[in-house]
């Protein structure tokens, strides 16, 4: 996932962090079949590129963790560099 995250916002892997969370107690729809929301957040994140990592994003989680791309969120929000922290600074 972060090489592909990479690749897709052009910066280095060294920048990207991916946690997965497995959450049995999420349910979507009335139902509990396997289901899973993303959060993208990112630092001049281009609202051209979305629907294209939407897309990719589904097409990954749904082949790296079999669940239904219809069964899938996926949150993406464009942080401002000051709002964003790291190593005891921000960018």
């Amino acid at each position: 996932a972060s090489a592909y995250l990479a690749a897709q916002l052009g910066k280095s892997e060294s920048y990207i962090m991916v946690a997965i969370q497995p959450c049995s107690s999420m349910l979507f729809a009335s139902n509990t079949t396997p289901l899973a929301y993303l959060e993208l957040k990112s630092i001049d994140l281009p609202e051209a590129i979305i629907p294209a990592l939407s897309a990719g994003l589904c097409k990954l989680i749904a082949a790296s963790l079999e669940v239904d791309q219809d069964r899938i969120y996926v949150g993406f929000s464009n942080i401002e560099r000051p709002m964003w922290g790291w190593s005891g600074g921000t960018f």
